[in-house]
This record gives structure tokens, sequence and C-alpha cells, in this order.
């Protein structure tokens, strides 16, 4: 090993009696702040009010702790769930499977959004921005847990997770650090939303650049993360579902553009009419 970075952090930020302040959960909720704030000056420009937005994201966020966090445990083996009942909600121990949270979000997003009047397609876009910017957050709470982890490592920038309450297997030796990996990867991503944001005319697309991009990288991510298994075809689950949704979120990029061009008059039949009624008019 040529050098290696030390993190000695406590995870647990502040504990008062049998509560403990985390900083995983405390990053989750600097994430969700600021993905709010960054989010909110595009979903304005798309005709929705501050207070339809603070309507529709309790109910969201709750769906997102909940979906992430069952399709984390179904993924894990149960035996510990089973003899340890109180642990499929242990959320402090990290173990967020976020696909899990997206499907959730999705679903809720088009209840509310039904319910509340709003347009779902415009919202979606601007959840897409809201994810990434919180994601980003969430993974500096999984690098000071330690349970994101790549293999073990002689580069230069692996990260030795030296204290004893972090998840790490091990806290004398480097791990790659998929965390960090995947907040790049998050950042770039919203780098290309951001600079996608205003250009695009179709309302969703967004969101689906979104899922693709996340896909993308989710894919590729997990061939350095170390304590996932292989399930199939030598990919882990979370590449096997990344796989799943690039194909359906290329579809529902595909319908978007197919339904929203149908929809829109074509000039060359848009013209005529509109002379045809005009000269009808003046004839009158």
């Amino acid at each position: 090993m040529i050098a290696a970075i030390v993190l000695n952090i406590d995870p647990v930020l502040i504990q008062l009696g049998p509560l403990a302040i985390r900083w995983y959960g405390l990053m989750y909720v600097v994430g969700i702040i600021a993905g709010v704030q960054v989010a909110l000056p595009y979903v304005r420009t798309r005709g929705i009010t501050d207070d339809q937005v603070w309507s529709v994201l309790g109910p969201c966020i709750v769906a997102g702790i909940i979906g992430g966090r069952l399709f984390y445990v179904v993924q894990q083996p149960l035996e510990p769930f089973i003899a340890q009942p109180w642990r499929i909600i242990a959320t402090w121990e990290g173990g967020m499977a976020f696909y899990g949270a997206i499907g959730a979000v999705i679903l809720t997003l088009l209840v509310m959004c039904w319910r509340e009047k709003i347009s779902f397609w415009s919202l979606f876009d601007g959840a897409a921005i809201f994810a990434t910017v919180g994601q980003m957050f969430g993974r500096v709470g999984n690098l000071i847990n330690g349970d994101i982890l790549g293999a073990p490592t002689n580069l230069p920038w692996g990260v030795i997770y030296a204290n004893p309450n972090s998840f790490a297997p091990s806290h004398t030796i480097p791990y790659q650090p998929a965390a960090v990996y995947e907040m790049i990867c998050d950042l770039i991503l919203l780098g290309i939303l951001f600079s996608l944001r205003y250009r695009l005319k179709t309302p969703g697309l967004l969101g689906t650049i979104y899922l693709l991009g996340y896909a993308v990288t989710q894919f590729l991510v997990f061939f350095l993360r170390y304590s996932e298994p292989e399930v199939g075809f030598g990919l882990k689950q979370a590449q096997l579902t990344s796989i799943v949704v690039f194909v359906l979120a290329l579809a529902l990029a595909a319908w978007r553009l197919y339904t929203t061009r149908e929809s829109r008059p074509s000039v060359e039949t848009s013209a005529p009419a509109r002379l045809g009624e005009g000269a009808g008019a003046g004839t009158e």
C-alpha cells in the first residue's frame, strides 16, 4: 500500500440516552432541504406553486424511505430480519435501495398529482433534480457509515474506515470509496440535467433522462461494489435492476416524444385551415 485516506468519524453524531442522531440521518435531512431549494426554481417556471410542491413532498418522502428500505430488505438474506424484526426499520444502519425509493416515489407522485390536479410530468422533471441533489448528500452519510464499500485496494485514494462504529468489515485495511464514486456520478448527472432543464420542451423527458443516467451509473459503479453478491449472469441485483430500468425509461422517453409530437398540429395542415377560416369569415 502506497498510501491511504484514514477516515475516523463516528457515524453517531450525538448520543442522547437511547436516542442516537447519526450522520446518515442528518445527511438525508440536509439532502431533502437542498434538493427542494435547487428544484423549486425550475418547477415554478412550469406553473407549479410552492404550496403544491409542499403538499406533495411529505407523502413522497415517506414513500421513498419506506420503498427504499423494503427493497433493500427483500434483497438481503431474510434470517437476520426474521430473528430481529426491528432491523427491518433500522435505516440508521445504512441499507437503502434507491431503486425502491424511486419506484415508490413515482407511484406516490402519480396519486398525489391526480388528487391535487398538478401536472405529473412537470413535477416528475422537478423530482429528478431534487433526487440527484439529495443523493449526493446521502452519499456523504454512506461514506461516514462505511456501508458502501468497494473492494480492498492499494490505490492511494483507498479509504480506511478507522472508527470502530463504522460498518466496514475491517477497520485497518483500505477499500475503494464506492460512495465517493457514486457521489461523482450524481454530480455529473446533475450537471447534465441542469444543462438540459430549459432546453427540453417535452414534459417528462428530463425525468426519463435522470432514470437513464442513474441506471447507467449504477450498472457501472456496482462492478466496484464489494459487499453485494452476484445473483445472475455475473451481475449483482442492482445491475440487473438497472438494465430493466434503462429499458423502461428508454421506452417511456420514446412514448413521451411520440405522444407530444402527435398532439401538436402540423404546420402544413393548420396553416390552410386558418386561411380558409379567415376567407370564409370575410365573405359572410
